[in-house]
């Protein structure tokens, strides 16, 4: 095996990244969501409309998606405010969630925390302004 075929693997055994999105409307956590399902498997299904747990506290809505194979590329969206995402996964797969998230959103890093194997970033989403 070559190296190209072993940072491929590599690619596709680290491809899940876990989001938690908070701090905002669930039409805005839906937003966030049909970005993500739209360019990657997600396990959240087009159905599955983000609804709130409680309202006295933040509802937490999180997803898992594999960033080994893109399925389609950006498409313009809006929020209503800033959205906090965080995505927890492989160097690789973080990057590659965060770098998808930048073609539709003003994407600003507010937080990271490195591990060994696996990152976490905490992302702060916004809607682009008027091309």
């Amino acid at each position: 095996m070559n190296s190209s075929d072993v940072l491929g693997q590599e690619h596709r055994e680290s491809g899940d990244v876990v989001v938690a999105v908070t701090g905002c409307p669930k039409e805005d956590a839906r937003t966030v969501f049909d970005v993500l399902r739209r360019a990657f498997v997600s396990d959240r299904p087009a159905s599955d409309t983000p609804e709130d747990a409680s309202t006295t506290r933040p509802t937490v809505w999180t997803a898992t998606v594999d960033v080994s194979e893109t399925l389609a590329g950006a498409r313009p969206a809006q929020l209503s405010a800033p959205v906090t995402v965080e995505a927890q996964g492989g160097y690789w797969a973080v990057d590659r969630l965060r770098e998808h998230l930048a073609d539709t959103f003003s994407v600003r890093v507010v937080g990271t925390a490195a591990g060994d194997q696996e990152q976490e970033i905490r992302l702060r989403l916004e809607s682009r302004g008027p091309a």
